[in-house]
This record gives C-alpha cells, sequence and structure tokens, in this order.
C-alpha cells in the first residue's frame, strides 16, 4: 500500500496565515460592515512599476511573433537578467558575485524550502526564533527534527533573538552545520552590521558549516553602512548561499521572480569528508525538477535594473517606508517597545504583557486592524506582533488612528 511521508504528521496542524484568514473571515461575517485594514502578511499593494510593466508587454509581444518566439529557456535564467543582476546587485557592490553563479527562480521561498534537499538527512540546523516558519517546516518535513514538544522541535538549535540581544541570533556555543539567516529580518526588521556578519562568516568557516542568507528585503536597507548582501564579507563566498526576491523589491509578489546565488568556491562534504561542489549539486537540482522562469516575467525583471526601473522602484520602497514611519511614530507616541520600521518593511512590537493572539484578537475587534501574531513565528515571538508597511498611505494612516484610540 502507498504510505504517507509520516514526517508531515509532525507540522503543526495549520500554518500561521490560513488562522490568521479564519480569525479575520468569522469576525467579516459577524460584522459585515466592518472596513477591514490588512497590516499582517507582507504583500505588497501598488502596481508594478510603468518600466516593469513595459519589460513584461515587450516579452509578451516576442512571444507572440515567430521570429522571436520562445520556448524552453535555460533553467539557471536567461542571460540577459543574470548579468544584470550580477552587475547591479553585487559587482556595483564590491562583491565578486559572475552571472553563471546566479540561479533566476520563482521565488525565494520556494528556493529555501527546496535548498534544503541538497543536505544530508542528519545534519544539525540552527534557525532563528521568531523565523520565518518556511525555513522550518521544510526541514520537518525532511525528517530532521523530532517530534514537536512545547512550541519546538526536538533536534533544532534554536538560536533566541531577544530585546537582550537586539533581536540577534547569537553565535552557537556547539558546532552546527546549516543556518538560518535573514536581515534585514522577517519577522523583526532587525538589521545586522557588516562586523556582526562577519562573525557569523567567521564561525562557518572555523566549523565547516553553512549559511543560507535570506537578503528578500535588502532593498529596503536605505543605511550605506550596512550590508545588503553577505558577498560584502571577505570569505563569504565560501561558506554562504543568498537568496534575493523581486516579490518585496519590484512588487512581483504575484508575478513570481527570485534568484539564488551559489558562488562556485562554496563546497560541502561527502561522508567520506570529499568536497562536492554546491553549484553543481544546485544546477543539477533545478535542471531536474525545474523548467525556468517564463520568458516575459524575466523580461519583466530585467527592466527593474532600467534607469527608469531604478528609480520607480525605488519610489514604491520608499512610499512602504515612509508607512512604516508612520506606524513606527505611532507606537512609540502609545508607549509600545518595538524594533524594525527603518531599513525594513516590518515593524515587530512588544505587546506588554499580552499573549499575541490575545493583541492580535484585540486589534481585529477594536480596530478592524489585522496584524500578525508573533507566536505563529516561534515561542520567542509570543510576546510580540508584527505590523507590516505593504498597504496604502491612506490604509495605514486610519489603521494607525484606529489602534490609537484602541489602545490609549
Amino acid at each position: 500500500m502507498i504510505r504517507a511521508n509520516n514526517n508531515y504528521s509532525k507540522l503543526k496542524a495549520s500554518y500561521l496565515f490560513s488562522d490568521i484568514a479564519k480569525r479575520v473571515n468569522d469576525y467579516q461575517l459577524k460584522n459585515p460592515e466592518a472596513h477591514i485594514i490588512r497590516l499582517g502578511i507582507g504583500d505588497v499593494t501598488k502596481a508594478l512599476a510603468p518600466a516593469v510593466i513595459k519589460g513584461f508587454h515587450d516579452g509578451v509581444d516576442e512571444m507572440a511573433n515567430d521570429a522571436t518566439f520562445r520556448g524552453y529557456g535555460p533553467e539557471q535564467g536567461y542571460a540577459f537578467l543574470r548579468e544584470k543582476i550580477a552587475k547591479n546587485d553585487f559587482q556595483d557592490r564590491g562583491a565578486d558575485i559572475s552571472a553563471d553563479e546566479i540561479f533566476v527562480s520563482d521565488g525565494a521561498k520556494c528556493d529555501t524550502g527546496n535548498f534544503q534537499e541538497l543536505f544530508a538527512k542528519d545534519i544539525k540546523v540552527a534557525i532563528p526564533d521568531p523565523v520565518y516558519p518556511a525555513y522550518l517546516d521544510t526541514n520537518v518535513m525532511a525528517g530532521r527534527t523530532g517530534e514537536y514538544e512545547a512550541g519546538r522541535y526536538n533536534g533544532i538549535f534554536y538560536m533566541e533573538c531577544l530585546k537582550e540581544n537586539q533581536f540577534l541570533p547569537k553565535l552557537p556555543d556547539e558546532r552546527v552545520d546549516l543556518i538560518y539567516l535573514c536581515f534585514p529580518n522577517n519577522p523583526t526588521g532587525s538589521t545586522i552590521t557588516k562586523n556582526q556578519l562577519a562573525e557569523w562568516v567567521g564561525y562557518a568557516k572555523e566549523n565547516g558549516s553553512l549559511i543560507l542568507f535570506d537578503a528578500a528585503y535588502e532593498s529596503f536597507i536605505r543605511d550605506e553602512a550596512l550590508p545588503k548582501t553577505i558577498y560584502e564579507i571577505g570569505g563569504a563566498k565560501e561558506v554562504a548561499v543568498e537568496f534575493r526576491s523581486f516579490s518585496k523589491t519590484a512588487g512581483f509578489t504575484g508575478t513570481r521572480c527570485g534568484f539564488t546565488v551559489v558562488p562556485k568556491e562554496c563546497m560541502i562534504f561527502n561522508s567520506k569528508g570529499e568536497k562536492i561542489s554546491l553549484h553543481a549539486l544546485w544546477s543539477r537540482r533545478q535542471s531536474t525538477k525545474f523548467n525556468g522562469v517564463s520568458y516575459p516575467v524575466q523580461k519583466a525583471a530585467e527592466a527593474v535594473y532600467s534607469k527608469e526601473g531604478k528609480v520607480q522602484v525605488r519610489q514604491q520602497i520608499d512610499y512602504y517606508l515612509n508607512n512604516a514611519d508612520i506606524i513606527s511614530k505611532t507606537i512609540a507616541s502609545i508607549g509600545l517597545d518595538y524594533v524594525g520600521g527603518k531599513n525594513s518593511p516590518y515593524i515587530w512590537i512588544d505587546s506588554s504583557g499580552r499573549d499575541s493572539w490575545e493583541f492580535f484578537d484585540l486589534l481585529l475587534t477594536k480596530a478592524s486592524v489585522v496584524c500578525t501574531p508573533g507566536a505563529g513565528f516561534g515561542r520567542c515571538g509570543k510576546d510580540y506582533i508584527r505590523i507590516s508597511a505593504f498597504n496604502s498611505l491612506e490604509n495605514v494612516t486610519l489603521a494607525m488612528e484606529r489602534l490609537k484610540k484602541a489602545l490609549t
């Protein structure tokens, strides 16, 4: 008989955002007249930039002509896009990344989830708490954990991110194999300095570890002293893979495009201790399981790097950062502690002694505002909520007026 993968039974019964959706839907049914403002899930709200739309249309027009039609494309992505990424996102910042080290995909969530397939089942995995759920759940699915007990999975090394350590994970006090890092961080909005990131690179080199560095929100960094890529750190190409996304950078959440950087210097080891090219493994995985991102979408992504595209995309990000500033100032005026809101679209708010789901329900029922309860990101998030700046200026302003009224 056909049998299930028992590791799926270890997963919590429901997914964070499914729980949120159920509570919001229940509230809306009971209060059909309520104007609910959603500041929970990190989905963009502004339309694709004009330059991006033109690139999209150009790609579609080419597909409509026999002479320029494209069939199957290269699994790694078209050279025209990979070359633009390498130059603009890395080489122009002094990071020696070449186009053939870039793999275009349908998003960072897919890549971070799929990348763990390349590693042995018995490796030791270090994950921040709180954390983006996909990092953890995909390792649960792969069988790298024990059972779920007291809010955590046995077998995972949890790196606690607390107010006392500025919501930055500490270096493990034991050897771990695979390390997940995300900066600017989702969910906390915290950022990391070059010196702090260099400590992680040093740890990885010393311990033969690999860092999976999620930089999906790097375009929100306005402080030039902060690293936008881990490859600004010397030696990182030997021990780090970086994930990027056009979802938040250019509003591609419904269009789907991202990329992963796998340097050729980056090696892992087989059971005999022999080096294996991680670049070659990921290339094989992608060519076997992935047929590439559609040509029009890659043309749209290329347009992000045009002169007009850069200006338009930056204006959109500035719009969301202004929203984040409004949220931050409101939270400060109420007297609640928070982190994030600068160099990040997320604000991580101390619920002042409330359970995060209790605080979620309070904001929903008293202000018709949807946030994200921190407990959904891990045990260390139980006393926090996350508010996202991804909405219209009008909705954010109105939501903050309601929130202030409900909490003061």
